[in-house]
């Protein structure tokens, strides 16, 4: 019973991943009433209903639901087995997927996939951006990326991205009829470019530290965004301030097109890492792809700044 429904429970396991016939479909590469045959096909089989359908969604059944915690995981070793064997000539190769938020994405694992991804072209990375606390087992990920300090301790975590701090930062234009604030209390008297935090749907409150005390601050003004590109070309255009990776802004703070407020208040805390939730032996493609991201200590640059 087993060898005639093998084939047919590794196709549900992706309709419940995917929790969409069409999607399951197009990535399978059958179609959408192939597909929901073979899913009744194999219900009738077992005499069990696996999915619960709507006209909007699909989603597992308690009985699916066992079925996957059961499966799933077992499917997972025996790839990662057989990725072992045949990577024994030599050619690593296998599919990778990675979570990670936007910024991590531009400056720390997508320049790094780059010369990855040509020196291994046998290896397939699927990378999904999202700026909120993504559950990477659920969501059946092989990796996250977060900052050190906010990766759960039961994680293996591997550092892949130098220590960061928030830059306060404005245009010459804001600061010619702006005073310059000399701590972060003096933020009540800006405009401040928010961010929209995707977890509680908050803004989020800068964040200051000296002496070891920290300071949380809400900033009012005009503008409110829930990406990056879009608040740093705000403070470009003299719009306020904005509170942003200083990585991100450098090349505006070196050209003199943004300047720097408040970065004695802004220490330094621990950047991105790659965490994943098992310390067992990896397939090939993966540990190279570790190795791939890992952190290498590079000397800071100067800063264009005003001093407070």
């Amino acid at each position: 019973m087993l060898k005639e429904n093998f084939n047919d429970l590794q196709v549900f396991l992706v309709v419940a991943r995917e929790r969409s016939f069409t999607k399951a479909a197009s990535k399978l590469g059958v179609s959408q009433s192939a597909l929901s045959h073979t899913m009744k096909a194999l219900e009738a089989r077992l005499n069990i209903r696996l999915l619960t359908r709507t006209t909007r969604s699909v989603a597992p059944t308690e009985a699916g639901e066992r079925i996957i915690a059961c499966l799933a995981p077992r499917i997972a070793d025996l790839e990662q087995e057989l990725e072992a064997l045949i990577q024994l000539n030599g050619t690593a190769s296998g599919n990778i997927r990675l979570s990670a938020g936007e910024h991590a994405a531009a400056s720390i694992v997508w320049p790094k996939l780059k010369p990855f991804l040509k020196a291994h072209p046998q290896i397939n990375v699927e990378l999904v951006v999202d700026n909120g606390f993504v559950d990477i087992v659920a969501g059946r990920f092989d990796a996250g990326i977060r900052l050190g300090e906010s990766v759960d301790k039961d994680m293996v975590a591997v550092r892949i991205g130098p220590d960061m701090r928030m830059a306060v930062v404005g245009s010459p234009a804001y600061f010619a009829t702006h005073p310059v604030p000399q701590t972060p209390h003096d933020l009540s008297h800006h405009r401040g470019i928010n961010l929209r935090l995707p977890t509680a749907g908050g803004l989020y409150h800068w964040e200051f530290e000296k002496e070891g005390k920290p300071l949380r601050v809400k900033v009012e003004g005009q503008l409110t965004f829930n990406v990056l590109p879009e608040r740093i070309d705000a403070a470009l255009s003299g719009f306020g301030l904005a509170c942003v990776p200083e990585d991100a802004v450098r090349q505006w703070l070196d050209s003199g097109e943004l300047v720097q407020v408040l970065r004695a208040w802004s220490p330094t805390f621990p950047g991105y890492s790659l965490y994943y939730p098992s310390r067992r032996q990896h397939p090939p493609a993966f540990a190279l792809l570790i190795d791939a991201l890992r952190y290498v200590k590079e000397a800071d640059s100067g800063i264009n700044e005003f001093s407070t």
